[in-house]
């Protein structure tokens, strides 16, 4: 089937919908007790599956839909229908949360989910160059306004930095082998397509390597998206951004898909869930107590229903915490 012509809600499936809802859900109600009305941030919000969600379960609630990609935005609204009225879009990065927040009249928030990654309409989208499993152009911006493409930094950075990329961003153990091929190939002709560079790569990975690793290609691809989007930075300052504007009782869902979100979530979240009092401080004061409590053992998973449902699903890791007193900035 053309993916084009599906609807969103046919094309999209969310991952742990329920279990995310379930989460956020405490801190919604929470505004709803204290007499307010409330406000959930979804920071990328991709085809809208989470925020159908959320605006179903809570008609009082409204939902600032984030999103760097113009076609998400769009697609989101055309999914939601009558729920749209709910919904404040808004074009930017997730790290953006006073600007998002303010587009929507509003100082504090009461939920705030991150769904972290590519969306499944970017994947399935030939020709905007995330998937190393069709040829199509080598593009992997979200935004497609605005900032080099993978073709740029794959045609500009020198061969140590190819190799400092891929082996950070991709966690790639063949990084200096593939650098190598790429600066070599790149001086025959430039590669500017998704099926010139996995030829690269597929010449520069001993074939028993992709038998046991899967598609040789997945760690580069992965490291080139992060780059071109600064994914890993953004992440790292919207994750305090999304604290920081909680309300007290609000609750913070974050899902990653690989091991660097998910440590950067993680060290956050653990950060604001600690005490701050000096070690041997006699007296842990008001200021030094922890700001969140973390609701998650670890990570929590999809089930096996869920993975057979949407196999985008099976790499999902959710942490969530509930904000319990005032930030240390805030009043």
């Amino acid at each position: 089937m053309d993916t084009h012509r599906q609807r969103p809600e046919d094309r999209h499936a969310p991952v742990m919908r329920d279990r995310v809802v379930d989460l956020l859900a405490p801190g919604v109600q929470a505004a709803l007790d204290a007499g307010r009305a409330p406000v959930a941030l979804d920071g990328t919000l991709g085809m809208g599956g989470h925020a159908e969600a959320l605006l179903t379960r809570f008609p009082e609630l409204r939902v600032v839909g984030v999103d760097r990609d113009p076609n998400a935005l769009a697609m989101a609204a055309e999914r939601l229908g009558a729920l749209a009225d709910r919904l404040v879009p808004f074009h930017g990065t997730y790290d953006q949360v006073p600007e998002a927040l303010a587009a929507a009249g509003a100082e504090r928030m009461d939920a705030a989910l991150y769904d972290l990654g590519v969306s499944s309409y970017q994947l399935d989208a030939r020709e905007r160059g995330f998937a190393y499993s069709y040829d199509a152009p080598l593009d992997m911006r979200m935004d497609t306004s605005a900032g080099r493409t993978a073709a740029d930094l794959v045609a500009e950075l020198d061969e140590s930095e190819l190799r400092h990329l891929i082996r950070r961003d991709g966690e790639e153990r063949f990084a200096g082998p593939i650098a190598r091929a790429v600066v070599r190939a790149r001086q025959e002709e430039p590669i500017l397509t998704t099926g010139r560079l996995v030829e690269v790569i597929r010449g520069a990975v001993p074939v028993a390597a992709g038998a046991k690793g899967g598609h040789p290609a997945k760690r580069t691809f992965q490291a080139l998206r992060i780059a071109v989007n600064e994914e890993l930075d953004i992440l790292d300052r919207a994750v305090p951004a999304a604290l920081e504007g909680l309300a007290v009782g609000g609750r913070l869902v974050v899902m990653s898909y690989h091991s660097l979100e998910d440590r950067i979530a993680k060290r956050h979240l653990q950060a604001w869930a600690a005490s701050s009092a000096p070690p041997g401080f006699p007296v842990e004061l008001p200021e030094h107590r922890p700001v969140v409590r973390v609701l998650t053992r670890g990570t929590e998973r999809p089930t096996e229903e869920e993975i057979e449902e949407n196999r985008r699903a099976s790499s999902a890791k959710v942490r969530a915490v509930e904000k319990i007193r005032a930030s240390r900035t805030s009043a």
